[in-house]
């Protein structure tokens, strides 16, 4: 299996067309006893690389999942980050601001969240929901108190992807390296995926009434998400559209990138002084009688 990473990936200053972009690609794998195999592979893999970046403890690793509703980021963040020691990782998913959060500028609840060195930290969602359902429903401005003259239509998106590329090139300079993946999941699959939702019990609990109300939406939400592509994905903090009407392959092309990314770091296991050899060796001795 051959994945090509680039091919999902959004380069610095493209056009995005997401209706050009596909929800779905040629399978990766030829059965579902190979998929397994390949993502058992990168799940070791990515395991291995893991405990190495722990080690190193130089960099920090930031992965940001966004999507429609049903376009498997819960799935895919569980499958692969299956073999990684929890205490090397991170997860956190935003829902809707407290009151708190609100009182502060719209980075503040996400930074709190970063990932420190050494470790992998995944956003499950994240401050670009700022760009995302705020743009849709511009209403929920009104709750954040912003002054007046900060609610310029013509300026407020531009300002704010200005500080969101801002917050990540000062990151990736201190170390932390960004990959975010945006699931692009068809309209009819989202339509399949809710009716699985309500026919099997397991399922039910993760529908609502609310999935349903945003879906009159989507025309809007794919307007919002080409702009946040086109103006945030950057050499340093790329965004990757990963098809995902197959959740299998986008498990599989997440993976590979994370892996991939991992592999280009300069880590090293720490190397111990000759006095730390020596000291070791005494140690050593003394266990052994």
């Amino acid at each position: 299996m051959n994945i090509q990473s680039n091919d999902f990936r959004v380069s610095e200053g493209a056009t995005v067309n997401l209706n050009k972009w596909p929800t779905r690609v040629k399978a990766l794998y030829t059965s579902k006893k190979q998929y397994k195999k390949c993502l058992n592979e990168h799940v070791e893999e990515l395991s291995s690389l893991q405990r190495l970046h722990y080690a190193d403890n130089r960099y920090a690793l930031l992965l940001i999942f966004q999507a429609m509703d049903a376009a498997g980021k819960d799935g895919a963040i569980r499958h692969v980050m299956s073999g990684v020691n929890p205490q090397g990782c991170q997860v956190f998913s935003f829902k809707h601001p407290s009151a708190t959060e609100l009182d502060h500028d719209f980075l503040w609840r996400t930074t709190r969240s970063l990932p420190e060195r050494g470790r992998i930290g995944i956003f499950n969602r994240s401050y670009y929901e700022e760009v995302l359902i705020v743009r849709v429903h511009p209403e929920i401005l009104l709750s954040q108190g912003l002054p007046d003259e900060l609610l310029d239509e013509k300026s407020l998106w531009q300002n704010r992807y200005r500080s969101i590329v801002d917050l990540e090139s000062h990151l990736y300079r201190n170390g932390t390296r960004i990959i975010k993946f945006f699931l692009h999941l068809s309209e009819e699959e989202q339509r399949k995926r809710f009716l699985q939702r309500i026919d099997e019990p397991e399922k039910n609990w993760k529908f609502s009434l609310a999935d349903i109300k945003e879906r009159k939406y989507w025309k809007e939400y794919m307007q919002a998400y080409e702009a946040c592509l086109n103006a945030t994905s950057t050499e340093t903090a790329p965004w990757y559209v990963v098809p995902a009407d197959d959740k299998k392959n986008a498990r599989l092309i997440i993976s590979n990138v994370i892996v991939e990314t991992l592999k280009s770091l300069n880590m090293s296991y720490p190397v111990i002084t000759k006095a730390r050899q020596k000291e070791l060796q005494s140690i050593r001795k003394r266990l052994a009688r």
